[in-house]
């Protein structure tokens, strides 16, 4: 991705026509959530919170300006209406029988939307239980070499596109999380990886059989799940190739979140950590994937190292160097999608005086991660029309494992991320970026 490929301000292609979301996953608790909360924001029987897109603004230019649009009125977007969902699951349940059985939204919300939700009926996925050890789906492809899933997935895609018309697509993996994988030598370049992909190599995952179909038919793709999926030499390369950007990885919603948010105000003050305690209860499916320790590594990995990039112990050593983390997840069938992440954190401040903070966030963890699959959606859409291929890591904000070019470090502070996020978007139409000093309004006070 080169500067000058880039398109910017009037150069950016105005979005037309009807934009297909692909989702592996799609009845899920996450998937379901997302759909039918789309739709009734479209009836204006909801509203959007929780998504930047649809609410959140973007300063522009001095203080003094007062310039502060709401940033889809800022970017061009593409539009809530013109989105049309399709997806595989393991399960042939529709999207309305799926939203009942994730007990998420109420019947309140549901039943006025029962026939559209009916009709979104899933497509049969790609799916190998020794990746995801606790689900045993029967809606499964039958074809037998992992080049012919690559082709069923993208002739599924495309009969999609023709049945609705649909001008252009973003794939979102929400599938559930597998088992934990090391990038090994097959990940190394496209071309092991077509190798691999040929000689039918059982380290590959499903995961990686529809981001080969994505990435392969030009369309987007994000992965919302720990997986490695697109996070390797491979698929970055192919991304790079084909020109299509790649994100990911694993939504940033509950705990990891606080965490984000938490951090950083202690590394700002310098403040010590002793320890940092993590638990979670859930229920839903992505519970049960997690109770498989494999597929929990998978998981732990992601959420382990948030606090070390943010607090940077070796540049910290007195404040950092050997602190305590622990991350457990706990599956619990009663509290459903109804998260709760408890985290007990042992600081100390001057001259070394202990202190605690201990939080309970009750959050709901599909309500969480709804609004953030509509702003990835719609923002990789953008960078496609943009021309930003390969990884996208202004997109950080919204990962838990914020993929990142080889030799950097991940940015996980939620604030310079936010801030990263936004100086893009000013960046692409053409305005100043912010960089906070406010020193230049009191250097000179006669300037108005």
């Amino acid at each position: 991705m080169k500067e000058e490929s880039l398109k910017r301000k009037q150069e950016i292609q105005t979005p037309k026509g009807k934009l297909g979301v692909l989702i592996p996953g799609i009845g899920g608790a996450v998937s379901t959530t997302l759909i039918a909360g789309t739709e009734l924001v479209r009836q204006g029987l909801g509203e959007p919170i929780g998504s930047l897109t649809q609410l959140g603004t973007i300063r522009l230019g001095k203080r003094f300006e007062h310039r502060s649009p709401k940033i889809k009125e800022f970017v061009p977007l593409a539009n809530l209406e013109d989105i049309v969902f399709a997806g595989w699951d393991l399960y042939e349940a529709n999207g309305y029988e799926a939203s009942l059985y994730a007990r998420v939204l109420n019947r309140e919300h549901l039943d006025p939307i029962k026939g559209f939700l009916s009709e979104i009926k899933p497509m049969k996925a790609a799916f190998d239980r020794k990746f995801v050890r606790n689900l045993d789906g029967s809606y499964i492809k039958e074809e037998k070499s992992l080049r012919q899933l690559v082709e069923a997935i993208k002739e599924d895609m495309e009969a999609f596109k023709s049945q609705n018309g649909i001008e252009r697509c973003v794939m979102v993996w929400c599938g559930s999380t597998e088992i934990y994988s090391e990038a090994s030598d097959i990940y190394q370049s496209s071309q092991t990886l077509y190798e691999a992909l040929e000689h039918n190599d059982p380290r590959i995952p499903p995961s990686m059989i529809y981001a080969l179909a994505a990435l392969e038919s030009g369309i987007p793709f994000v992965n919302g799940a720990p997986n490695l999926t697109v996070d390797v030499p491979a698929m970055i390369q192919l991304a790079q190739e084909k020109g299509v950007p790649i994100a990911g990885k694993d939504f940033k919603t509950g705990q990891t979140l606080m965490k984000t948010i938490l951090a950083p105000g202690l590394k700002a003050r310098a403040l010590g950590l002793e320890g940092w305690f993590s638990t979670n209860i859930l229920g839903n499916r992505d519970g049960l994937v997690l109770d498989d320790k494999d597929s929990f590594k998978t998981k732990e990995e992601s959420k382990l190292s948030v606090l070390e990039y943010i607090l940077q112990p070796q540049l910290y050593p007195t404040l950092y160097k050997n602190y305590f983390h622990k991350v457990t997840i706990n599956y619990y069938p009663p509290r459903g999608d109804n998260k709760e992440g408890w985290d007990c954190i042992d600081i100390y401040g001057w001259l070394g005086y202990p202190m605690q903070i201990k939080v309970d966030f009750l959050c709901r963890d599909s309500i969480l991660a709804a609004p953030l699959i509509l702003d990835l959606v719609l923002f990789m859409d953008l960078a496609q029309r943009v021309g930003m291929s390969g990884i996208q890591e202004w997109l950080s904000f919204y990962f838990k494992s914020p993929m990142h070019k080889e030799g950097l470090y991940p940015e996980h502070d939620l604030f310079i991320q936010s801030m990263k996020l936004k100086n893009t978007l000013r960046y692409l139409m053409g305005e100043e970026q912010i960089t906070h000093f406010g020193l230049d309004y009191y250097l000179n006070e006669k300037q108005e």
